[in-house]
């Protein structure tokens, strides 16, 4: 669950448009009971993707990496040059479908084999070209301020990383 709030908190407190999408529907609760109200679901139609992120965790890397909807998503925003980021165990999701060959990626440790053609990295937080990933739960803030210097810039992150006490 803090793969996914985290993200959203950071990004929204810099001002960013964010909708959440669940995938199951409207109300998803997490691996740890945690529920989570969405925005919008997968009958929602989407458009205009400037960035999509998948916040990992188990089982829901396995709900994403099996839905047709997130699929559809991901192919729509890798061929129209969105930003696509994912955390935790979802950079499996990229992985298996060839998102990462040649960039360099991280993951949750174990997920390693996963990230088909990737250089895998040991930072916490890796940005290549415009694919995001991060390694887990304990990078969340990391990884969403990575996220909010795409779209408001370093200074932006860095005071906004600075208000949450992140750095």
């Amino acid at each position: 669950e803090t793969e996914a709030v985290a993200p959203i908190d950071l990004l929204r407190r810099a001002g960013v448009s964010v909708a959440t999408v669940g995938i199951g529907g409207k109300v998803i609760v997490g691996s740890h009971g945690i529920p989570v109200t969405a925005d919008l679901t997968a009958e929602n139609s989407l458009s205009d993707i400037e960035m999509l992120v998948l916040p990992g965790g188990m089982p829901g890397t396995t709900n994403l990496d099996k839905s047709q909807f997130c699929d559809g998503l991901l192919r729509a925003a890798a061929k129209n040059g969105a930003y696509i980021a994912a955390i935790c165990a979802a950079p499996m999701v990229l992985g298996r479908r060839g998102l990462l060959e040649g960039r360099e990626a991280v993951c949750f440790p174990g997920f390693e084999h996963e990230l088909a053609g990737a250089k895998l990295s040991d930072r916490r937080v890796v940005r290549d070209g415009r694919i995001i990933t991060g390694v887990g739960m304990g990078a969340s803030l990391e990884f969403g301020l990575a996220l909010v210097e795409i779209f408001c810039g370093k200074e932006t992150a860095e005071r906004i990383g600075g208000s949450v006490l992140a750095k």
